[in-house]
């Protein structure tokens, strides 16, 4: 589903981040385009643990599933 690989994408880009250039890349940068509007609003409220430990792709993940499993739920309910 859409979800899942939008799930996948979000990963590969934090792996990404261990590799040194890797976001520097063609593909680094496509997925920096497609996955950094959807990470730059839980960066603003969740500030990195100890200046270099960012959670905000986990909280990000988090969210998305929760709204997939409720947009899922409302539909169900909805549609019989």
């Amino acid at each position: 589903m859409l979800h899942d690989i939008y799930f996948y994408m979000i990963l590969i880009y934090i792996l990404m981040s261990w590799v040194p250039n890797a976001r520097e890349s063609f593909i680094g940068e496509l997925l920096g385009k497609v996955v950094e509007p959807f990470l730059s609003p839980f960066r603003r409220f969740i500030p990195p643990i100890m200046g270099m430990i960012d959670i905000s792709p986990i909280v990000a993940i988090f969210a998305l599933r929760m709204a997939v499993f409720g947009l899922i739920a409302v539909l169900s309910y909805v549609l019989g």
